[in-house]
């Protein structure tokens, strides 16, 4: 613990008195910076031992507030992030109640402050201030106070309560959870892995199996001798006398005593605590911190066996997912819309009331108040412990996902081809209606969303990207790729791939990190690298994702897909207006929409949003990423093929304007004068003109031009310009090809005067040409 020292005054000199004023004066500007201080249980799990060398011999923990009697709870005070670490003077840890004979007292913890806060987006808001022990030696409740002083931040007192209990087994659960008293948990939970994992591991069903496996796969396992009373496993193995079976055959659970099946295999008091206090209480909401039971969302609560590498690396996955650091700006009083994806409470609540957050059409719906808390998106947000998933049916689902309806998107489409990724479009579509309404109700001032109005997708629009749909599309059939039909499970079947434990992107990429890329640093520098195993499968021998596909951009070149998405994005942005309303044909990164843009300026600023926001940059579904795109520049400018003519032109005269006769510097006539000057004069670009021999080409205008229907002259010469010294003679020559012989072309030209003389001469007809100026003397 940290304390505070006390400095006899001194006399002082004047420059001290100054430096005295100034430190006061930072003193109260870091003042204003509140402590926020907290105390709370701190989860220890495998992997933390592991990757910390924390001593082997050290309990594990899920961080809960209910723990067996004996069991340690490894208390943490936290405070803001903000406050200097060094201004932390003193924590005192105080019991200032506990249960009568109780002996229990705080002692000092085997974790050091270095080891952090547990939960990867609390690190973003708390600091460690002081770890301590509680180990509960009686059945009851403990109440702590942590009080924190700082040295230029104040002082705060925090308290933690802690329910010490003894375990029951599912079966005393099961009297009010099987839907008789209370909810009906105790019936699905007996069809998930869950339920059946010590059973089979001890019956031989699983291959190697060891005694090391019981600390998470039993209730209570825990050989310190202080938890015998807790009766859990390992307490009641001691009083029947029961060792681990040498032999894994099929008969060795049913043999068991019965004291001990009722306290195999995962059960409630794994994740809630030990149950005695709760079932005792009977339902009684009004004792002192009822349910007397731990419910939480916290990941130390599953991590406790799920972060445990080089196997079981769930969660250790998980710790490197966005999902573990989402934002905690939409939270709060007022937020219920936003935690409806946002956090874990508000998710799990959102579905439980079996509700989408758009319909048809993007009509808002409403929604019942939330908890709108804070809780990042982790294991018991998509997953559904019990196995009580939703929609049931009265059938759960391999991996106790806790939904695998079917998704409506904003503009009506329903998904229904995804499989488990059914999960992920619940959340990562455009939250925010159909395209077509939130651009026509953005212009107009009205609500495009339940909280207000705000343009375009909102963040994560994968699912409308890679299902090709809810973008603005012009009436058009623009192409999709397969990746919605082909891939297994969509968006899982790419973004939790299994990674090798021999890949420098294991623990990185894949799984529950959800992610495709991770660094590699080698002498300082850090190399990103994408993890393109699963797209090799179909794709074949690529080392990126910015893979060559097709000339999307229509450079003449084929880049790669994500370089291509880039320039278009890049062209798409300079047609539209800047934060000033002007545009200015600058690249954009993003654009400042405001409600008096055009509507074709805000229907192509929805489709930049909606690429952009995808995030993939087209591997998501690169046809219908840049049909969009292209699709905005034809409609701003008339010309989708960009460096193009416009589409109208290339429609009427060559029937599409991929057609590689409409290129602006073709001449499908064969008269040798291009389509781009054909264009500007208003002449029909497949009649031929007749050429003559002064480098003059009379082409038929075929219609108007310029109110006239007379045929137009058109010059195709070369204008040769060189500067003059009087008296010297000048010869223009050429040649075909380097290497021939130069030709003269007209009869020597005397300069009379300093100054610039040109030459014209005919062109028309030949491939190439260079030119030279002989000069005498």
């Amino acid at each position: 613990m940290k304390t505070s020292t006390f400095l006899k005054p001194k006399p002082i000199s004047l420059l001290a008195i100054g430096l005295l004023a100034l430190t006061a004066n930072l003193a109260a500007q870091a003042a204003a910076v509140p402590l926020n201080g907290r105390l709370i249980a701190r989860p220890v799990t495998p992997g933390d031992v592991t990757r910390h060398a924390l001593p082997a011999s050290l309990e594990n923990s899920g961080g809960l507030n209910t723990v067996g009697v004996g069991t340690p709870v490894y208390l943490e005070a936290d405070v803001n992030l903000s406050v200097p670490a060094s201004g932390i003077t003193n924590v005192t840890f105080t019991i200032t109640s506990k249960p009568i004979g109780s002996a229990a007292v705080i002692s000092a913890s085997p974790l050091p402050t270095s080891l952090g806060v547990n939960e990867p987006a609390e690190q973003l808001l708390y600091q460690v201030a002081a770890f301590a022990v509680l180990r509960p030696d009686v059945t009851g409740q403990y109440t702590v106070n942590a009080a924190i002083s700082t040295m230029t931040n104040g002082s705060t007192n925090v308290t933690f309560t802690v329910t010490a209990a003894t375990y029951l087994g599912a079966f005393v659960c099961e009297l009010c959870h099987s839907g008789g008293y209370a909810e009906v948990e105790y019936p699905y939970w007996t069809n998930t892995a869950h339920s059946m994992i010590f059973t089979e591991g001890i019956d031989g069903l699983l291959g190697s199996y060891s005694v090391s496996c019981l600390k998470c796969h039993t209730v209570g396992y825990d050989t310190n001798a202080l938890s015998y009373a807790d009766n859990g496993f390992y307490a009641t193995q001691l009083a029947d006398h029961w060792t681990f079976p040498t032999n894994l055959v099929s008969s060795n659970f049913a043999n068991m005593p019965a004291s001990l099946q009722n306290l195999g295999n995962i059960q409630c008091e794994n994740c809630h605590g030990p149950g005695s206090a709760h079932a005792y209480a009977f339902g009684n909401t009004n004792l002192p911190g009822w349910p007397l039971l731990a419910v939480t969302v916290s990941s130390g609560d599953c991590n406790q066996c799920h972060d445990a590498p080089t196997h079981h690396i769930k969660g250790t996955e998980w710790y490197a997912s966005m999902h573990a650091v989402t934002t905690t700006i939409p939270t709060g009083s007022g937020r219920d819309q936003c935690v409806m994806c946002h956090t874990s409470y508000g998710f799990i609540t959102r579905v439980e009331n079996v509700q989408s957050n758009l319909v048809a059409g993007g009509t808002i719906t409403n929604f019942p108040a939330t908890n709108t808390a804070y809780a990042a998106i982790g294991c018991q947000t998509c997953h559904e412990p019990h196995g009580n998933t939703f929609p049931t049916n009265g059938a759960p689902n391999a991996h106790i996902l806790r939904t695998l309806a079917s998704v409506t998107l904003g503009d009506g489409t329903v998904i229904t081809n995804a499989g488990e990724a059914e999960l992920c479009l619940e959340c990562h579509h455009s939250r925010n209606g159909g395209a077509s309404n939130n651009v026509a109700n953005y212009a107009l001032g009205l609500a495009t969303w339940a909280g207000g109005s705000s343009f375009g997708p909102h963040d994560g629009p994968q699912g409308d990207m890679i299902e090709a749909a809810n973008a603005i599309t012009y009436g058009l059939a623009i192409p999709s790729s397969a990746h919605r039909l082909t891939v297994s499970n969509v968006c899982v079947g790419c973004h939790m791939q299994t990674t090798a434990t021999t890949d420098p992107g294991f623990l990185k990429t894949g799984g529950h990190t959800f992610e495709l890329k991770y660094n590699v640093t080698n002498s300082g520098v850090v190399t990103e690298v994408d993890q393109v195993a699963v797209c090799n499968q179909c794709h074949g021998g690529i080392t990126n994702f910015n893979f060559p596909v097709e000339d999307y951009a229509n450079t003449g070149t084929i880049l790669g897909v994500q370089t291509e998405v880039q320039i278009l994005l890049n062209q798409l942005s300079t047609l539209l207006p800047n934060s000033s309303g002007v545009v200015d044909g600058t690249v954009k990164t993003s654009l400042s929409t405001k409600t008096n843009w055009t509507q074709a300026q805000l229907q192509a600023a929805y489709n930049f949003q909606f690429v952009s926001s995808d995030g993939s940059l087209g591997v998501h579904n690169a046809p219908f990423a840049t049909g969009l795109l292209k699709a905005s520049i034809a409609n701003l400018t008339g010309v989708s093929v960009p460096g193009g003519l416009p589409d109208s032109w290339e429609n009427q005269w060559f029937g599409s304007v991929t057609n590689a006769s409409g290129a602006p510097n073709a001449s499908p006539a064969g008269d040798g004068i291009p389509n781009w000057l054909k264009y500007a004069l208003g002449l029909d670009p497949l009649v031929r003109g007749i050429t003559l021999t002064n480098g003059v080409v009379w082409a038929n205008a075929a219609g108007a031009v310029g109110g006239s229907t007379n045929t137009v002259q058109i010059y195709t010469a070369a204008d040769i310009t060189w500067q003059t010294v009087p008296g010297t003679s000048y010869q223009i020559q050429a040649i075909n090809f380097l290497g021939g012989g130069w030709q003269n072309i007209g009869n020597p030209i005397v300069a009379t005067n300093s100054g610039t003389m040109s030459y014209l001469t005919p062109t028309h007809g030949t491939l190439q040409q260079y030119y030279r100026i002989a000069h005498t003397p």
